[in-house]
């Protein structure tokens, strides 16, 4: 399960996620973290990633876009980095079921 982890989310995530969602990346890690969201779709798209982000932009592309790649949105408020890893360890098999259906697009995670 490779999720691009967006800006807005602490690089840290991608290390205590490593066990529950393999292979998983930083936009930081592609020297990604100036890039539009257009140019980080393009990217996910061409690496085969799923797009993880607090940001209501790629939940704009992939309805105008449709996947790959799919959005999975963390639409909460302020929280800490801590509050983020414990909500996708607990939604983990949603997130599973969620990449492996081929016509959805976004999964909303609150």
């Amino acid at each position: 399960m490779k999720l691009l982890f967006d800006q807005n989310l602490s690089p840290r995530l991608v290390q205590r996620l490593q066990p529950d969602f393999p292979g998983s990346a930083h936009v930081r890690d592609f020297q990604l973290e100036a890039a539009t969201d257009p140019e980080i779709w393009t990217f996910a798209l061409r690496e085969g990633y799923a797009i993880l982000s607090k940001d209501s932009d790629f939940h704009q592309l992939a309805f105008a876009q449709g996947p790959p790649p799919k959005v999975v949105w963390i639409q909460r408020g302020n929280c800490t980095t801590s509050d983020i890893a414990e909500l996708l360890r607990s939604a983990r098999g949603t997130v599973e079921k969620f990449l492996e259906e081929p016509d959805t697009a976004f999964l909303i995670l609150e």
